[in-house]
């Protein structure tokens, strides 16, 4: 019975995995959407309607070797309502989708992610991500013989 269970449970997980990922590319349906027309419909105040965002790739951090989380992007607001908090000298802000798109905002592409900002009527600068020039190299190669040492002068 224990076996039934874990079979149906695994099932459950795949069928939730599934629909756990509102964002990715194969939620962007072609439609004839009107720029901005989901803010409006969807009570956002005015004021947060013409906002400007960054479409943007992170890059990884340091700390990490593989490719993972490579060719993810995310949608960041532009937030000037900041000011520091004389008590504690942390830093406020006013703007209540300041971190929003830090934890929330993630795509599988940089179209699904354009097409969110046009939908919701938002101004948005696409940061193309960089990749830097790597050249390859062996472990050996910090042992090779490179001539004598230059006196320095």
């Amino acid at each position: 019975m224990a076996l039934r269970a874990t079979q149906g449970t695994t099932r459950l997980v795949t069928a939730l995995r599934r629909v756990a990922r509102p964002f990715s590319t194969d939620a962007v349906v072609e439609s004839d959407y009107k720029r901005g027309e989901i803010g409006k419909v969807s009570g956002i105040p005015e004021e947060h309607l013409s906002r400007k965002v960054i479409i943007y790739s992170p890059a990884r951090t340091a700390t990490q070797q593989g490719s993972g989380k490579l060719g993810k992007w995310k949608i960041n607001f532009v937030s000037t309502l900041k000011w520091e908090n004389p008590l504690m000298g942390w830093t406020s802000t006013g703007d209540p989708y300041a971190n929003v798109g830090d934890s929330a905002l993630a795509f599988d592409s940089e179209e699904a992610a354009k097409s969110f900002a046009e939908r919701h009527g938002w101004d948005y600068k696409v940061k193309k991500p960089k990749t830097p020039l790597l050249k390859a190299k062996s472990y050996s190669d910090n042992f090779k013989w490179k001539g004598l040492p230059q006196p320095e002068n």
